[in-house]
Order: C-alpha cells, then sequence, then structure tokens
C-alpha cells in the first residue's frame, strides 16, 4: 500500500497528538495527583436528610476552628438551601473572614446542578446521590455570587446566593 506524502504528513500529526495528549492526562492524574473532587461519596437523594450533614440545622456555615469553616448546602429545584437564620428565613447570604479556609459540602435532591463560586477556584457539579467536597483558602476580600452553572430547568436563573470575603 502506497501513501501519499502529505497522508504521511497527516498520520504522523494525528499520532503526534495523541501521544501529546497521552502524555498531559498520565502528568496530569499520577504526577500531579488529579481526582474527581468528590472521592464518590453517595448519599440518597430522595432521603438527604438522614445523613447528619445536611440536616436542617446542620446547613449553612459552621466554624470548626480558628479560620477553618464547612458550608453545608443542598441544591434542589432553583435553590441553594444554606439553612435558616434565627427568624426562620432563608439564608441567601454567608460571611467569612480573609484568610479562612472553607470546605464545600454539596448534594442534590434532584437533578444535576452546578455549584460555582465565580471569581474564584470554587467550581464542582453536582449529582443527585452524591456528595461533592471541595475545599479552599477564601484570601480575596470581596462579595462573591454563587451560581448554578449547569442548566437545571426554568428556574434556573434564580439559583444564586452570595459568599462575602470580609478583611
Amino acid at each position: 500500500m502506497h501513501l501519499h506524502k502529505y497522508e504521511k504528513i497527516w498520520l504522523m500529526f494525528g499520532v503526534g497528538s495523541l501521544v501529546v495528549f497521552l502524555l498531559v492526562i498520565g502528568i496530569g492524574a499520577f504526577y500531579k495527583g488529579t481526582h474527581p473532587q468528590s472521592q464518590m461519596t453517595t448519599i440518597d437523594p430522595q432521603n438527604v436528610e438522614a445523613n447528619e450533614a445536611f440536616k436542617q440545622e446542620n446547613l449553612g456555615l459552621t466554624k470548626v476552628d480558628e479560620n477553618k469553616y464547612i458550608l453545608n448546602v443542598v441544591a434542589s429545584a432553583f435553590n441553594y438551601d444554606l439553612g435558616v437564620d434565627e427568624e426562620g428565613a432563608q439564608v441567601k447570604s454567608i460571611r467569612v473572614p480573609k484568610g479562612s479556609t472553607v470546605l464545600f459540602h454539596v448534594t442534590s435532591k434532584d437533578v444535576v446542578h452546578g455549584f460555582e463560586l465565580a471569581g474564584t477556584n470554587v467550581n464542582m457539579m453536582v449529582e443527585p446521590g452524591y456528595v461533592s467536597s471541595y475545599e479552599t483558602v477564601m484570601e480575596k476580600p470581596g462579595e462573591y455570587t454563587l451560581v448554578c452553572n449547569e442548566y437545571c430547568g426554568t428556574g434556573h436563573h434564580l439559583m444564586y446566593a452570595t459568599v462575602e470575603v470580609y478583611e
């Protein structure tokens, strides 16, 4: 079988691109230790309240140590449930001090949702039946919007909250 000069060039380009791609994936997976953020922690999506972290009284921001917080969130039908305040109103804004380490624990009751804290490195896919976790240090003061970046239905644009990092 005889290959034309240009066919050989394109074949070498394709094989070379494949080798480079596999090298990048291999370095990221094995040398850098890249892995899915949730480590496959499972939960019953029909009964998330059975999990201690997602009981109504444990939702929202909890201080666990000096400059260390846990934020438990349940995503469902166009709402991030961050718990309720003293008057019983839904919390839509939380505040953390600058330099704090925040561990985000998020799950979904119904469909796939996104969990992106715009302007930071927090970005997760939240799937029913799984707990997504991500830990980060909130270095820059400011107000950040928590948005759903996975289309979840007609009220998708109403799914947001606010995280304020203060000095």
